[in-house]
């Protein structure tokens, strides 16, 4: 049994070692037959001199060195496209999840035949009040747009088998959501409850959170369009009733209609409509525009991988 642990790199110099250290404990705890896929996700500190380090003390590491930062979901796919072991283990490096849940993910994976997947879901999320209630309503809008079953708080580290890493590697969109991808390759999968630390500082600033939120929902659903739809009949059918409304003062009541500002606030009112129209369906031509153009996933500058 040949077990594959897949990494990224972005500022992680600080936590390499330390990762190492315990990931390669808890490997070898179950097996001898091993590898370490590290992937450098154009990071600007030392993370991949650090690795390149390691490699020449330890020949079954693997490092597969980005052109560029292309963010973490895709990395995590590049990373995934060289992992050969039967069961393929993806964790973040930065030690906010704990090395050793390879262990507790394998134990609980190998006791149940039917079993593909088994993923770490957060006890408590982490940070401060604004951090846990922006995942809540992140999660609550997904829940009503997406058309899939998104996991809330789940984490990275998850033991995949073979089988379904081959599967998730046939999903070829660009604007990828691998946790998505996760949920759309199906097979069973189980959720295990597990405590997430906290490295201090993140790298997802509030403007990255935003763009994810935005991308996950038109990635994974086109429900939003169907509600345009429905909001836009909704209004057309409120707009009827007033214009039949204002008829039936004038011709039965004899009331004369007046009023500017009643108009200007509902030329801003279909004016807005519109623009907020616009610009969810130019959101979903952007990702067309994306997909249609066939750009590579990632761009990969170097493999570093010894002779086994």
């Amino acid at each position: 049994m040949k077990i594959s642990v897949v990494t990224t790199l972005y500022y992680s110099q600080s936590f390499i070692d330390e990762f190492y250290a315990r990931i390669l404990k808890s490997v070898l705890a179950i097996t001898a037959d091993y590898e370490i896929v590290f992937v450098n996700d154009g990071s600007p500190d030392d993370s991949l001199r650090k690795v390149l380090a390691l490699q020449s003390q330890d020949p079954y590491i693997t490092i597969v060195d980005l052109s560029r930062n292309f963010g973490h979901h895709k990395a995590m796919m590049a990373g995934l496209h060289y992992a050969e072991g039967d069961y393929i283990f993806l964790i973040d490096s930065d030690l906010e999840e704990a090395p050793e849940l390879l262990n507790v993910f394998c134990k609980e994976l190998i006791s149940s035949s039917d079993i593909d997947v088994v993923f770490g879901i957060q006890e408590k999320r982490k940070g401060g009040f604004f951090e846990r209630m922006s995942g809540r309503v992140f999660y609550y809008i997904f829940s009503i747009l997406a058309s899939i079953e998104y996991q809330q708080n789940s984490l990275t580290a998850r033991l995949m088998t073979k089988r379904y890493v081959e599967n998730i590697k046939k999903f070829n969109e660009k604007e990828l959501d691998i946790w998505g991808v996760f949920v759309l390759t199906g097979f069973n999968q189980r959720g295990i409850h597990v405590t997430k630390g906290s490295k201090g500082s993140s790298t997802y600033t509030l403007r990255k959170k935003i763009k994810h939120a935005v991308d996950s929902i038109t990635s994974l659903s086109s429900r939003p369009l169907y509600l345009i739809f429905v909001f836009g009949f909704f209004i057309i059918c409120l707009s009827f009733l007033e214009v039949a409304y204002i008829v039936y003062r004038k011709l039965h009541l004899e009331i004369d209609i007046e009023g500017w500002a009643s108009i200007i606030a509902s030329i801003w009112l279909v004016g807005g409509i519109i623009i907020f129209i616009l610009g969810v369906i130019g959101i979903y031509l952007s990702k067309i525009f994306s997909e249609i153009k066939n750009r590579p996933l990632t761009v990969i500058k170097e493999i570093y991988k010894k002779q086994q």
